[in-house]
């Protein structure tokens, strides 16, 4: 875990709240009717945590009722298959990320909703990169010194994966394209069976959250080697970057976006943007997602559509040219 706890962060986000704005649309939006906020994962992720902060400054913002339902299962999919089979009428929303809304779409064979269709995005939230950890112990002092090897012995270095079809998982494909080397995927259940393999000398690295490594790395157990960003993150101010490690551009964020179902009305959409717009800006979120390695994003509906539009169009393209199949 992260210095800052789940649980502050959700207290530090009411607290921060302390001003209602009670903003309505022309039309009396949402009128006293609770808005669902679907997480498709399970509660007390980080997805689910950064969806219960949210909702809870847009309550003590506007004084909208936001009750966040978690629907986990298939990467993701089921719980946005429900938003998007949702009747648009404004009090259905989804958070979706890099991986149900960009990755999936093209590694998947079949998915139960057409990403660039059934969605109306509301807002950019936040993006999150992972850190290329390895054992404290291994051979490896920098990026160039594990790719050298790599590339000396096709498939021989292990990647471990939380999942396939995550940012993890698509970082690791798209370092070893970029430098020509052969990539063995090791898939687990989530980061900690996968981190703890990478610690029992199973495999080799990984490309971890930060959230997932922060104590581990605090400990000393695990090495950071590079982060995915496009510029150091403050909480590992010495980790350099993949792209300043010799991969120029390279950069593989998981970002987070609020949904709505296809046809939901315009005004409703600005309005809830317009709120989240507030929350993002406060000082408080802002320090509250730096505290673990986030960045606040924002930005218009059509801004966020266009940046959706934008990472589903990269990673199509790298599982495409790359090859890439699901890992199992």
């Amino acid at each position: 875990m992260i210095a800052l706890s789940r649980r502050a962060f959700l207290g530090a986000a009411l607290c921060a709240a302390a001003l209602p704005l009670r903003a309505q649309t022309a039309g009396g939006y949402p009128d006293g009717r609770p808005i669902r906020l679907i997480v498709p994962y399970t509660p007390g992720g980080g997805t689910d945590s950064v969806a219960r902060a949210i909702a809870a400054k847009i309550t003590g913002l506007a004084g909208w009722s936001v009750v966040v339902e978690n629907r986990p299962g298939a990467g993701g999919n089921i719980g946005l298959d429900y938003v998007a089979k949702t009747k648009p009428d404004g009090f259905m929303l989804g958070l979706g990320q890099t991986s149900n809304l960009a990755i999936n779409p093209a590694l998947m064979p079949k998915m139960p909703f057409d990403a660039g269709k059934d969605f109306a995005a509301v807002a950019l939230i936040a993006s999150l990169p992972v850190v290329l950890v390895v054992k404290a112990n291994a051979r490896w002092n920098t990026l160039a010194d594990l790719v050298r090897d790599a590339r000396a012995a096709p498939g021989s270095i292990k990647q471990a994966l939380a999942g396939s079809g995550t940012v993890g998982h698509l970082a690791g494909e798209l370092l070893a394209y970029q430098a020509k080397f052969e990539v063995l995927n090791v898939p687990y259940r989530g980061a900690a069976p996968a981190l703890n393999d990478l610690l029992g000398e199973n495999t080799d690295y990984m490309f971890a959250t930060p959230q997932a490594a922060q104590e581990m790395l605090k400990g000393k157990v695990l090495r950071p080697l590079a982060v995915t960003a496009r510029a150091r993150l403050p909480i590992l101010p010495d980790v350099p970057t993949v792209a300043e490690s010799g991969f120029d551009g390279f950069e593989a964020l998981d970002w987070k976006a609020l949904v709505a179902p296809a046809g939901t009305p315009r005004e409703v959409i600005q309005a809830v943007n317009g709120v989240v717009e507030k929350v993002l800006a406060d000082p408080a979120t802002v320090a509250l997602f730096t505290a673990e390695g986030s960045t606040a994003m924002g930005g218009t509906p059509d801004a966020a559509q266009q940046y959706i539009l934008q990472e589903q169009k990269k990673w199509a393209r790298l599982i495409r040219e790359a090859n890439i199949q699901t890992a199992s």
